[in-house]
This record gives structure tokens, sequence and C-alpha cells, in this order.
């Protein structure tokens, strides 16, 4: 500092020397001014993406008690995402190699925001509409499962007019999106004809088909179109082995959208943890929780059923047709289920690429009204896909060298569901994509939309990281010299069109038969499950066709079976505790046995190296040498890839659900012994 003295204004007093030493350069001065503005994050946006808006000195809460310790940076939001960028540098060991290109580990896409709440004195509150005042803190809730806290205390009334501008796009999730003008009149349109599709043929000849149901109400005109209809089919298959058709009427005698839709919003509930007291605090009852949601016990009728259809077309020979109002949910996950257990190829990734492509996108999901990219109907939104592939994880975990893909690639297939970008998620139908994207039916002309496909897995993902959706341990078929393919009968060959007509007839006469006036009357005035006659014998039978395949080694490149019984259906851990630091298993986990595996056949592989010996085709004791290489055991946890060992708060003594069930402690000397479980200690 510069001072003088007190009487500094004398005329031969001299003044005194500076006090203030400096001990840094002034081009050191510039380099650490400039080092730091290095240091601030910047926001990336997309080509076309644009900010919205921003609130400045925005504290990102850390999930642990009530504390207000986390990260201050900035919360902006654009017509794509919300995203925070943090003042401070990640920690060494806090980020994960398996990074998304373009979801940000605090991003947030728009589509996949699902509920948005306020905290106003210390309570939390659901927000929606115009606010009469400002919250305390922001918390969403992410359909991927994610949770941010965000501490709005500090703002300024303008900053939170943003942060709310910010959330109501949020619960608009897309709103700004050309692609929401044209539902309607294709939904009609699919529901005013009757729709049947062949899905899948077996090697022996029996096919798997799905079809609309009929309408409840029928003019001379509509009774017309159908008899065209049917007509036609019977022209096309009129011989066996279609004379043996049995029906499952998925609308009657399964679930419904509604009993999905509820059973998922009690499970999810479980892994919407806003911090570490109410996970511990849930700890306690997680398992009653888990079993009142039903939602393992859906998963588990969803494989019986598929289970049940495949003993049909393997077993009895006999072909199969699903029925539902429009065939394009329940059916579309029970064929494609079928389909994996009986189809080596689909559970490659080519193969498995290819059947979401056919039986769900070409199929007719409703992905957007499923998914409510638009928010328009929350009753229309009912995660039928997620279902299906959690029966998927179910296979997988079961059944790991049978399948190309790992589960990590079933868990990023789940997220990209919700990353706009892509349009293979994004529509009701492939006619509503081509309308959308081409600028028809909108009011601003444009030029046609470009999306990109999601099997593009670059757009996403490193080499180094995509590697880690390829299952290592995965065992390839064994490919034929030509003499053993000149032997090898055709119909064991896959079948990519409809089945070869048998040349002898069956005596028995069924569903398309010679009398196809009769049948065509007979058909539009009933519902098609009560046409058709099956045994009731399909319990037993299933028991034993079940039982039977479960008494031998499984063929990995031919019919493969779950298991169904009630601890063999489990939690995708992976997908729905990955963001709960708490739920982690420190060295094991399915991250820890693949990085053991991994080392026991780099081990074999060398060791053959020494002896000469070539490793078998198939064996997949060469798989492990394209794989990255992954940290030790030590750090790896149950939620690799998506984070590595991270500190998990410490497990209170008593959990806080064990002094509620204790009560008043005053009464304790009078009351009687109970038991109460206080969790491990």
């Amino acid at each position: 500092m510069l001072g003088k003295g007190v009487g500094g204004g004398g005329g031969g007093s001299r003044a005194p020397k500076p006090s203030f030493v400096s001990y840094v350069r002034p081009e050191e001065i510039h380099t650490n001014e400039k080092e730091a503005a290095e240091k601030e994050v910047t926001l990336h946006l997309l080509p076309g993406e644009q900010l919205l808006c921003e609130a400045s000195t925005v504290l990102k809460c850390v999930q642990e008690d009530s504390c207000q310790r986390g990260v201050c940076g900035k919360l902006v939001c654009t017509d794509f995402k919300i995203a925070f960028l943090g003042d401070e540098p990640a920690l060494e060991g806090d980020e994960t190699q398996f990074k998304n290109k373009i979801v940000g580990a605090n991003d947030i896409t728009l589509h996949c925001v699902d509920q948005i709440y306020g905290v106003f004195d210390e309570k939390k509150k659901t927000l929606f509409g115009q606010l009469k005042r400002y919250p305390e803190k922001l918390i969403i809730h992410c359909k991927d499962l994610r949770v941010f806290h965000f501490c709005l205390s500090r703002q300024s009334p303008k900053t939170h007019g943003d942060v709310r501008h910010a959330g109501g796009l949020a619960r608009g999730a897309g709103a700004h999106q050309r692609q929401h003008e044209v539902q309607s009149s294709e939904r009609q349109r699919r529901l005013q004809g009757l729709r049947e599709i062949w899905c899948w043929s077996y090697h022996n000849g029996c096919a798997l088909l799905k079809m609309s149901a009929l309408p409840k109400e029928q003019d001379e005109a509509v009774l017309q179109t159908h008899r065209s209809f049917l007509d036609g089919v019977y022209r096309v298959i009129h011989r066996p082995p279609y004379e043996m058709v049995r029906t499952e009427d998925l609308s009657s005698n399964f679930l419904s959208l509604p009993d999905i839709q509820t059973a998922y919003s009690k499970f999810k509930q479980l892994f919407l943890i806003d911090n570490s007291a109410e996970f511990w605090d849930t700890d306690i009852k997680w398992f009653s929780l888990l079993e009142s949601s039903s939602w393992l016990d859906i998963i588990r009728r969803c494989l019986k059923k598929a289970i049940e259809v495949a003993e049909c077309l393997d077993a009895q020979s006999t072909n199969v047709l699903l029925v539902e109002e429009n065939a394009s949910d329940l059916c579309c996950l029970v064929s494609s289920l079928v389909q994996v257990m009986m189809d080596p190829h689909c559970r490659t990734r080519a193969g498995f690429q290819s059947l979401v492509q056919k039986e769900w996108v070409a199929g007719g999901h409703c992905f957007l009204d499923r998914c409510n990219h638009l928010r328009q109907s929350d009753k229309e939104e009912v995660p039928v896909f997620l279902l299906f592939l959690d029966c998927v994880w179910q296979l997988v975990r079961q059944h790991p060298p049978a399948f190309e893909f790992t589960e990590t690639y079933l868990t990023v297939l789940s997220d990209s569901l919700y990353i706009p970008i892509f349009s293979t998620f994004f529509f009701n139908s492939p006619h509503q994509k081509e309308t959308s994207t081409g600028g028809e039916g909108l009011d601003v002309p444009s030029a046609p939309l470009h999306l990109l496909t999601v099997w593009d897995w670059s757009v996403q993902f490193e080499p180094e990281a995509q590697t880690l959706l390829q299952n290592p341990l995965y065992v390839e078929k064994p490919k034929l010299d030509k003499s053993q393919r000149k032997g090898t009968h055709l119909k064991h060959q896959r079948q990519l069109s409809l089945p070869l007509t048998q040349s002898k007839s069956s005596p028995k006469r069924g569903f398309f038969r010679e009398e196809t006036d009769h049948l065509i009357k007979n058909l539009l005035g009933k519902r098609i499950s009560k046409l058709i006659n099956y045994s009731d014998e399909l319990q037993d039978n299933f028991r034993e066709f079940y039982d039977s395949w479960h008494s031998r080694a499984p063929d990995y490149h031919g019919l493969l079976l779950p298991h169904v019984e009630g601890p063999e259906v489990r939690v995708w851990a992976q997908r729905y505790l990955r963001w709960i630091p708490e739920a982690q298993i420190p060295g094991g986990g399915a991250g820890a046995l693949a990085s053991s595996l991994l080392g026991v056949m780099e081990e074999v592989r060398r060791l053959q190296e020494r002896v000469g010996e070539r490793p078998q085709p198939g064996a997949g004791a060469g798989a492990g040498a394209g794989t990255p290489g992954l940290p030790r055991s030590a750090r790896l946890s149950s939620l690799f890839p998506f984070a590595l060992l991270q500190r998990p708060s410490a497990k209170p003594l008593l959990p806080t659900s064990g002094w509620k069930a204790l009560g008043g402690e005053d009464d304790l000397a009078t009351r009687e012994d109970e038991f109460v479980d206080l969790g491990e200690v």
C-alpha cells in the first residue's frame, strides 16, 4: 500500500516508501487471468440449437441430507436442453470414460424432463402455470431417473423469471419442435382399417402374425372392405400350415396399458431419490415397496406369454396370431420377445437393430405418444418399449454368451428415447415421420427436416466407449466349411419370407378353409379369439415345455428360454440405480466381473500363443483383444461404466424409519415386546 506520514504535507519532509511489494510479474498476472478465463465452462450448442435464457450464480446442490453444499455455476436453457455450467472443474476421478458427445453429465434434454418441483419454505410442490412466488430451490426429475437440485435463493427477480421460463419449456418438452402438427389424422387412419402383419417364420414352417382387432361397430361398407381384405389373404396363403392357427387376444387376456403405466409410476419412485437420508429411509422397506409396484410381476408375465407362444410354434407346430386393438403395443412386445428367444440372429447387434426397426418402428408403435415427447397427454404415456428392453435384459443377464451386445447397449438405447435429434424413436408411424420431416402440413414453409438415426453410435460415443456395447463373452456360431454346408438342409436356415406350403394337406379344418364366405361372416361378427379354440391343457404343455428345456444345457444358437421364477426376475440395476452412489457395490457388480473375466481371457490368449495353439472359432478366447483397457477392479463398481468408484454417504446406525417404528419414547416401558427391523448396524 502507498501511504503518507501524519504530517506529510510539510515542506522538507520526504514521502514514505511504499510498503507493498509485489512478487508477481505483470506478465504472470495476465497469464493467470487468461487461465481463469479458459477454465470457465462454455456452452456447447448443436447446429441450429438456440440459447433462450440463462441464470447466473446458481448452486447445484449435492444430494446428501439437507445440506446446501454444491457447485456454483450458470443454469441455461436452449430449445434442446437445460444445462448447468459449473464454475469449478470436475475433480480427478469423478469423470467417467464413458461420455456422451450429445448430452453431458449436467445436461437434460427437454424430452427427458419428467417432473419439475419447487421448494417453498422447505416444502416441495409441483410447478405448473403462473407462479405467485419464486421457489427457493428447483428440483428436476428426469425420465432416465436422474435428479437435479438447483438452489435459487440468491437470484434476482429477473433471473427467477428466466428459470421459470426454462421450467415452462421443459414442461412443454419440445413445444418448439416442428413435428407436432400431424398426429390426429394418422391415428384415425390406423383405427379405420384391419391390419394383419406377418412377423416371422420358424424353421419348421410355422408363422407368427399380428393383427389389429376388428371394430365393434360395423356398417356394410366396412364389412365389404374387410371381406375383400381377408379374401386377398386367403388367396395368398390357402394351404397348410396356415390351417392351424392359435389366436392370442392380448387386449382381453393379457396386460393392459393402464396396468403397465400404474406399475411403472410406482416403480420409478424407488429410484428418484432426493437425498441420502431419503435413500436410507426407504432402504429398510425397499423389497416391500418393490413388490407393491408389480413391475417385476409384469415383466414375468411378458416373459411367460412369450414362452407360451414359443411353445406353440416349436412344440405344437402351430401358427400364432397376436391380436390387439391397434397391434402396435403389446403385439410388438410379445412378437419381439418371441423372436429374441427363438432366432439367434436377433441376439446379434445387427439382428436386434433390424428387429426393433421391423417390429416397433415400421410396425407403427406410437413412440411420440407412449414417450409423451410433446407433453400433450399423460394418459398416453406408457413405457411399453422400455418394458421390452427390461425383458430382454433379463435374458441377457441369464444367458450372457448368447448375446453379442451388453446390458450397457440396452441402457444407452433406453436413454436414446429422449434425445430428439434421432428420428428412430420420435414419431408414431413411418407415415408421420415422412410427413413431418418433409415439411408438409406445417404453418411455416421450411426445408425438409433431416434427423439422425439412433443406430449410428459414433454420433454419441467415441470408438473406445463403443467397445463397451460389444459383449466380449459372446459365443459366435462356428462357420461351416464347404463340405458341411452341402449337407445342411435348407429348412434349418433363417427364413425372411413367408413359409413354404406343405404338399400334404392337413385333415383338420381351421382358420383359412375353403368356405371363405362363411368364415368371413363369422369372423366379422365375433372377436377372433372366440372363433379359435385352443387347448385347456396349455398350462400343462407350457410347464412340460419349460421344464424340459431347462433340464438340458442351453444352445446359445437355438431356442433360448428365460427363468421366470420369482428370484430369477430381477431389477435392472445398471439402468435404475446408476445415479445413486449409495446403491453401488464397490469393487463388485457386473463391471468388476467383466473386468476379471477379460483378465482371464487375456491370460488364456497369451498362453495359447506361447504353446502355439490356435483358439477355436467361436470360443470367445480372443474376444477381449478389442476391448478397452478397463480400470483395475478396485476402482470399479456396480455403476460401471456410468461411474467409477464414488464415495457414498455413510449409512446411519439407525435408519429414520426405525425411529418412526419405535414411536414415542414415553411409553416404551409399558408397551409389549414387538419386532422392529432396524437393519444392519
